[in-house]
């Protein structure tokens, strides 16, 4: 314990520090080809994790073209080709347990443990569209789907943003930093370890619409959702809450903000329609730049989920009706080979709200190293301490190889 704390504040000192150095300023394959520009120009290090035109790409809906001819006529304007990508994610994942009826001990071998179409891009001046279709046996295939509608008010994007998701949660609808506030925007694969949003488990299923106000220092969104993916959702709804400040200062690239969700909500037909409650909050921010010549990004997050009333409707994200859960995380990550190969290290303090408030803390090391801009090799080592570290059945540590390929 005293270890995991030394090493959280070492992170927090790091972060300190690194606020001022200097920086220097450093999509997948359907947008490259839609816009003419390379992977990089959107992310920072390595995919996920956007920079600033890349949230400025994504808040404009996906819109912006100029790597391909448009066709273009009254109330038209769609890009000559379908942007379409091929994401594949393999993974080899082992425990150090010594139970010999769990796969995770002896070795898993996960093929694919991700696989979709992602088609999406341009749909008009004002209207984008993005969708994932699942490849996996078993998954829905309209996984994710989203269609910005944005118009533009000086600086200000004004967006109406409908979606549904299958495990990406509420801020699926709108999202721009990178410290797990959305599932798949983090920077290293472990996403529960490093991400205190995770820890609570914000990724639900969800449907809704996203109103959003953004510009380049800050955005805005409201979302109405439903804990429920595709076209079934029925009010009420629940209420998402997110506001984020994106300045520049001294050369960095920051971020930082609140998200809320809240909320009652019914689902279901009939007598005895299924009745969920949504009650949490988390902070976060980031801060993207460098150390000298290196790439430098640091994320933290904290999160809270409010007990479960022993009379009332069920928290989704968290059952307990002893004490709240909640969780901090620090992450950061250093390009030792800017652009190509690149260091983390991160460590997650969790309290899981159980009768006795039991502590789960995770640390976590990791490599990624990107072959070519679209394909990524990523390499993420956890310890898990604390009172309710996993037993020696099911091990105290997590290896995870992973090859993620975007074509």
């Amino acid at each position: 314990m005293k270890k995991g704390l030394l090493f959280a504040v070492g992170l927090l000192f790091f972060f300190a520090l690194a606020l001022y150095a200097p920086r220097e300023a450093s999509a997948v394959p359907a947008f490259a080809r839609q816009t003419g520009m390379a992977c990089n120009a959107c992310h920072f290090q390595h995919f996920p994790t956007l920079n600033a035109f890349g949230r400025m790409f994504k808040s404009g809906g996906y819109t912006q073209a100029g790597g391909q001819n448009l066709v273009e006529g009254d109330l038209l304007s769609i890009p000559s080709t379908l942007n379409m990508s091929l994401i594949t994610k393999v993974r080899y994942q082992k425990r150090n347990g010594d139970s010999q009826t769990s796969e995770l001990n002896k070795g898993q071998v996960q093929f694919p443990d991700e696989a979709a179409l992602l088609i999406g891009g341009r749909g008009g001046e004002h209207l984008g569209f993005l969708l994932e279709v699942s490849l996996v046996d078993g998954d829905s295939r309209f996984t994710n789907f989203k269609a910005p509608i944005v118009f533009e008010a000086k600086e200000t994007k004004l967006s109406a943003i409908p979606f549904t998701t299958k495990g990406l949660g509420a801020s699926y609808g709108f999202e721009l930093l990178a410290t797990g506030a959305l599932r798949n925007s983090r920077p290293l694969e472990h996403r529960t370890e490093t991400s205190a949003q995770q820890y609570l488990g914000t990724d639900t299923d969800a449907t809704g619409i996203a109103l959003v106000a953004s510009n380049p220092i800050g955005f805005v969104n409201y979302s109405a959702w439903s804990n429920t993916h595709g076209a079934n959702a029925t009010g009420p709804y629940l209420n998402y809450f997110r506001a984020a400040a994106t300045p520049t200062v001294a050369g960095w690239d920051l971020g930082a903000g609140v998200q809320v969700w809240n909320g009652t909500s019914k689902r279901g037909t009939g007598a005895a329609p299924t009745r969920e409650k949504a009650d949490a909050w988390a902070v976060d921010a980031q801060a993207q730049g460098s150390a000298g010549e290196f790439p430098l990004g640091v994320y933290a997050s904290y999160a809270r989920a409010a007990k479960t009333s022993t009379t009332g409707v069920a928290n989704i994200f968290n059952s307990n009706t002893a004490h709240a859960k909640s969780a901090w995380a620090l992450t950061g990550e250093l390009g030792v080979i800017p652009n190509r190969l690149s260091v983390s290290a991160g460590y997650r303090a969790g309290r899981n709200g159980s009768a006795t408030l039991q502590h789960e803390n995770a640390t976590t090391v990791g490599l990624a190293y990107l072959a070519i801009q679209n394909l990524e090799l990523q390499l993420n080592h956890s310890w898990y301490t604390g009172d309710a570290k996993p037993s020696p059945a099911s091990g105290n540590m997590l290896t995870t190889l992973m090859l993620f390929a975007a074509f």
